[in-house]
């Protein structure tokens, strides 16, 4: 249940509005002058002078010469200096929120002597499978987005696109699901085909500033590499019961996600209460999912190795990547707002 309220809110409304639709500027002229009059007024042109068409001819080049060559711009060591300190403090944002997040939510670590080596392995492949799947996401995206893709999507009825992007992705994610393990084939083209379908919806985050795009992934990788480190180091099934609650919370979001199709634009103070749930609400509630699903991981992988379910990491690894689908749109978002005000 709780992936039908995570999926569709990937990239809701709030997102798509901030980009601006392409508007195409046509200019015709429909009053042609008479072919008598064009030809009399193209014979009463007056004659060219030779020599008043080389001073001329000179004069421009003098001026292309004077004015449009490019000069000589030593190279800006105040904005290099600026690059190093941005990464220098986006490392020591990650590194200082992996450490205050273990400090503050992982008072009580493990007492079994430390994560098994099948538990190891099974996250492992979990994050592999997530990155190879976040991987397909961008790729697809920048593909489509390229050939104009985002374009018709943005153009097009909104209640006609959530409803398709519903049905495409909960269809292949639970057809994803459904399969067995051991049909590699059919299980790898429904997780392929679900990847895609996201890379559909995410296609017009690419009208964003490629250094917003890097920055929103760095921080989401930084979010979620320090929260499912906590999951990860922490006593085992500690936060299994945040299920129920982050449901609570995620179905709240969602309907502050479908605030500005249903409330009328007069609403101002209302829309930028839904907004600021959907934005900084997200954050918290698909933070806990991460911490949530890590350890959901960790409990499915001890099961797998009593023989109670079947190893999946393909399934496991779905739930990471909208985790990370949602906190990255946000992100997007969130920068985007900060650059505009400036």
């Amino acid at each position: 249940m709780s992936f039908i309220f995570r999926r569709p809110f990937a990239a809701s409304s709030p997102t798509l509005k901030q980009f601006t639709k392409p508007s195409a500027i046509l200019r015709s002229f429909h009053s042609s002058p008479s072919k008598g009059s064009f030809n009399s007024s193209f014979n009463a042109r007056p004659a060219v002078n030779a020599q008043s068409l080389l001073k001329s001819n000179a004069l421009r080049n003098s001026f292309r010469r004077g004015y449009q060559q490019p000069s000589y711009q030593p190279a800006n060591t105040a904005s290099q200096g600026n690059l190093t300190q941005r990464l220098l403090y986006g490392a020591v944002l990650v590194g200082g929120t992996i450490v205050a997040t273990n400090l503050i939510f992982n008072r009580e670590t493990r007492e079994d002597g430390g994560m098994p080596q099948y538990e190891r392995e099974y996250l492992n492949q979990t994050f592999m499978h997530t990155g190879l799947g976040i991987g397909i996401i961008g790729v697809a995206a920048r593909a489509l987005h390229t050939n104009g893709w985002s374009y018709r999507l943005m153009s097009a009825n909104p209640w006609l696109v959530v409803g398709v992007s519903l049905a495409a992705s909960i269809g292949t994610m639970y057809g994803t699901f459904r399969t067995h393990p051991d049909n590699y084939v059919q299980k790898y083209a429904l997780w392929t085909a679900f990847n895609v379908t996201q890379a559909a919806i995410l296609a017009p985050l690419m009208f964003a500033n490629p250094a917003i795009l890097a920055r929103a992934g760095l921080y989401t990788v930084g979010m979620m590499g320090s929260i499912a480190f906590v999951g990860a180091t922490a006593k085992q099934e500690k936060y299994l019961y945040l299920g129920g609650p982050l449901l609570a919370g995620v179905a709240l979001v969602a309907i502050s996600g479908f605030a500005p199709l249903v409330l009328p634009a007069t609403a101002v103070r209302t829309l930028a209460w839904t907004e600021n749930i959907w934005l900084y609400g997200g954050l918290a509630v698909f933070g806990g999912f991460t911490l949530y699903d890590v350890q959901k991981i960790l409990h499915h992988a001890r099961m797998s190795e009593r023989g109670m379910v079947r190893k999946d990491v393909v399934n496991e690894s779905v739930s990471l990547e909208l985790d990370f689908i949602n906190i990255f749109v946000r992100f997007v978002q969130i920068l985007s707002m900060r650059n505009n005000k400036r």
